[in-house]
């Protein structure tokens, strides 16, 4: 999957939060922002599974 760049702005206290988070889980910064990112996307009901989503459409048309 390609990755695409972009910037991203943060206060300073969130920006160390996130640093010291993902020092705690062994993640990178951006490893953990990108974990971050996706969870609150499948919480959301916004973002599927690749693999999911042909089961998904299987339990449709059935």
């Amino acid at each position: 999957m390609a990755k695409k760049k972009f910037v991203l702005r943060l206060e300073e206290e969130k920006m160390k939060a996130v640093e010291k988070w993902a020092a705690d889980e062994f993640r990178s910064t951006n490893g953990q922002l990108e974990w971050i990112i996706s969870k609150a996307l499948k919480e959301a009901g916004r973002w599927k599974e690749k693999g999911n989503e042909s089961s998904d459409n299987k339990s449709q048309t059935s």
